[in-house]
Formats: C-alpha cells, structure tokens, sequence
C-alpha cells in the first residue's frame, strides 16, 4: 500500500525566541527538520514524503531536502493560514489511495519503531493516534476553583497522526473551526472513532530553548 508523510513545519516558532522558525533551528550539526525527515525516509524506501513550509523560507525549506538521503522522494508545498490549512495544502498533492501520516517537523526525535507501529493500527483500525500518560498530578480550572483530575483517564496526544487516505482527505474537506487543533480532532468531528496508539516519551515537540537541549542529550544517547 502507498505511504505518505506530511510533515508540517509551518509554525513561526515565537516561543522560541529565535530569529529562525524552531523547525530550522540546528541540532547536533542538522537542522531541526532534517532529522525528522531523515527517519521517515528510513522507514520504508517506499514512503513519500510532502513538506509543508512557510512561504517565506521555501528557499530554505528546498536546501534541508537536498541535503538528506533522497531528496527526489520529497515533494514542498507551502504552509497555510493555521495547522488545518497547512496540512490541508499537503493533503492536495495527495492522489493515489494510501496511509497517510500527519507529522509535527519538530518532533525530531521520531523513530521507525513508532512509525510502523502507527501504520499497522492504521491498516487495521482506519487511524492511529500516538498518546501517552501524563506523569504529573493534574488540575483544571473551574468557576469555583481548581479540580483534580484523574491523570489515569488522561493522554497527551503526539504524531504522527496516521489514518487511510480517503479517511483524513474527506475529513479535511470540512470548514475550518477553531476547535481544530489536530488531525485526530478533524477526522473526529466527520463521526469517525479515534484509536489511540502508546506513543513515546522521547517524542518531544521542540517548542522551548530547554527542548533542543534535551534532544541533543537524547540523541547523543542513541549513539552511544
């Protein structure tokens, strides 16, 4: 069956507080992005890749693809208003019927494993949704104070988002409503029921200074 990746660097990365988009950042030598592209494309020498970049660093966007390990399996499209349009103008070069995984290009610390993971929940289930458990003590906000919640019923969701194609296509065909704010929520909203996956705890969103610190760690481990 066909695969395809779109990974989605369209975010500006404010939170860093880098003159450069986060996902354009370097770590251990590489750019951000390099990284997360590079696993995908080791997954199966099979597997298409569409990148989605901002506008104004598509020029950029082209030299991080030359620089990896098949740049001629890698089509670029360019970004949109929110995550929900970006994604969606990824989703248009899309043509033939396959697995489809939806990738935040800062998760740079994806591996193969999870990949095939994700793709055989996908090929059973119609989607699979990385998650895991919170390890700290949680609380929500109330009229009336704080409530404690029970972290046991509770799951932080990661990518890549993975479903059928004729699944996340139809669903991105919805208009736009800020209650979007993954795949998972899009396809959900068409009536279809998320299947959640054991993600990984080293599948951080480099968003924060701190997180590229703890992914150099975490990737100078995995070459030890």
């Amino acid at each position: 069956m066909k695969k395809y990746a779109v990974i989605v660097a369209g975010g500006s990365g404010l939170r860093m507080g880098a003159a450069l988009p986060k996902q354009f950042l370097p770590l251990r030598g590489k750019p951000v992005l390099w990284h997360s592209l590079n696993t995908f494309l080791q997954a199966w020498p099979d597997l298409e890749i569409i990148l989605v970049v901002p506008t104004d660093h598509l020029p950029a966007g082209r030299d991080i693809v030359n620089t990896t390990s098949d740049p001629a399996r890698i089509r670029i499209t360019v970004g949109g208003e929110t995550r929900f349009h970006s994604v969606k103008n990824g989703l248009h070069l899309i043509s033939e019927p396959g697995i489809v995984f939806v990738h935040d290009a800062v998760r740079c610390l994806i591996t193969t494993h999870l990949i095939h993971r994700c793709y055989e929940q996908a090929l059973e289930k119609g989607n699979a949704i990385p998650a895991i458990q919170p390890i700290d003590t949680l609380r929500i906000e109330t009229p009336d104070g704080s409530q404690l919640i029970d972290r046991q019923k509770v799951r932080i969701i990661q990518t890549p988002q993975t479903f059928y194609s004729d699944i996340i296509k139809k669903a991105f065909e919805q208009p736009y409503d800020a209650s979007f704010t993954d795949e998972a929520s899009v396809v959900e909203k068409m009536g279809v029921v998320i299947q959640l996956i054991e993600g990984e705890a080293t599948n951080i969103k480099i968003t924060r200074p701190l997180d590229l610190l703890l992914a150099e760690k975490i990737l100078e481990q995995r070459m030890l």
